[in-house]
């Protein structure tokens, strides 16, 4: 019957007690309010960090297609100046990608392994 009338122990919550502290501080409450959603705006909104970080990903990416672009560029050009006058050049394209041949040449195809 006597613990009827003890009060419960509450354990202390940190948690708790930061805000009812906060809550007491007038200065430290306007800080709190002003400054979150000036950093939740600093890092997502459209101008934001997060989004900076995407853009500059994305940049980096587009430049190395642009190189890749560029370097098949360099090589399709010289490949075009060879078939211009080379008619080496050409023989071995047509046999590559044609699959033609000289007359009374055999032409075997050979299947790759798997």
């Amino acid at each position: 019957m006597e613990s009827l009338f003890y009060r419960k122990i509450r354990v202390p919550s940190p948690v708790r007690d930061a805000l009812r502290r906060l809550l007491k501080n007038r200065r430290l409450t306007f800080g709190v309010a002003l400054g979150v959603p000036l950093v939740l705006f600093l890092l997502f909104s459209s101008r934001g960090i997060v989004q900076r970080v995407k853009l500059e990903r994305k940049t980096v990416e587009l430049r190395e297609q642009i190189r890749s672009a560029e370097e098949e560029t360099v090589r399709l050009q010289a490949e075009s100046r060879a078939l211009d006058g080379d008619k080496k050049a050409i023989e071995r394209v047509a046999r590559e990608k044609y699959g033609m041949a000289k007359e009374g040449e055999t032409v075997y195809r050979v299947k790759p392994r798997e």
